[in-house]
């Protein structure tokens, strides 16, 4: 018997995917936010609610500045949470997460770490609160996917070898890889370094590819919890998606949608 080779794609049977993460909610978001729109890409911002002033973006503001990209938990107050107690870190998430659902209208499921501080013990308590991700600080240089969505490491800081991974990353060919590129930083950097012009070219170059998804954090994590759940029969040859969300597969090279709910043969 030959043995199908059967692949998990991103949707549309792409195997590049592509996202940004933001933190902090400064006024600097706006100008990210429209060059991000302007080339259609698409990425996470995580606020801290609790720190409202002149500097960020207003809550009132938040769903139509945000809107078609995430938005996330930084907690309520960015402290350094490794240093706190488990119950002041829970009360810091929950509390961001409440105040940011009750204007977003949706459920706040991400984090990234304030000030890239954590321990074993708030990464194995986040589940608990809520959260699906959880993004640090560093830069891991390549374009794998996380073994780990808690201690997700983007692939770089944008101000590290932006325009260089760039290049490597939309000359990466091989389909048999799920190749991911995620950026990070944030908006206020843009000023302070005085170097606008480096995720406008970057976006410029990154945007319109057919072979790149461009999504959210979350949607990533959604999607790859999605084509986890993907149930096969020994042989390879029926498939069944008990999720809703399509999922793509790539069976002997060709590419296939599996839809929500369908048991289909490949």
């Amino acid at each position: 018997m030959k043995l199908k080779t059967v692949y998990i794609c991103f949707p549309g049977g792409k195997h590049k995917a592509l996202t940004l993460s933001y933190d902090d909610g400064r006024v600097e978001d706006r100008r990210l936010v429209k060059i991000m729109n302007e080339n259609g890409i698409k990425g996470t911002f995580h606020l801290n609610s609790g720190l409202v002033n002149d500097e960020r973006v207003q809550p009132e503001e938040w769903p139509s500045l945000y809107h078609g990209h995430e938005v996330s938990c930084h907690t309520l107050t960015h402290p350094t949470i490794a240093r706190c107690s488990t119950e002041q870190a829970a009360l810091q998430v929950l509390e961001d997460r409440r105040s940011l659902e009750k204007v977003m209208g949706y459920p706040i499921r991400g984090l990234s770490y304030p000030n890239g501080s954590y321990t074993p013990e708030i990464v194995e308590m986040l589940p608990k609160l809520g959260i699906e991700y959880a993004r640090t600080v560093g830069s891991s240089d390549n374009f794998s996917m996380p073994d780990n969505f808690m201690t997700w490491k983007a692939t770089c800081h944008h101000n590290h070898n932006l325009l260089e991974h760039a290049k490597e990353f939309t000359e990466l060919f091989k389909t048999q890889y799920l190749y991911l590129m995620y950026v990070w930083g944030h908006s206020f950097e843009f000023s302070k370094d005085d170097n606008w012009e480096l995720i406008e070219e970057f976006c410029n170059r990154m945007g319109g590819h057919d072979d790149i998804w461009y999504a959210t954090n979350i949607e990533i994590v959604d999607y790859m919890n999605s084509a986890r759940n993907l149930k096969f029969t020994i042989d390879q040859n029926i498939v069944c998606n008990p999720g809703a969300q399509s999922v793509w597969i790539s069976v002997d090279g060709e590419r296939i949608e599996v839809k929500g709910g369908e048991t289909k043969k490949i």
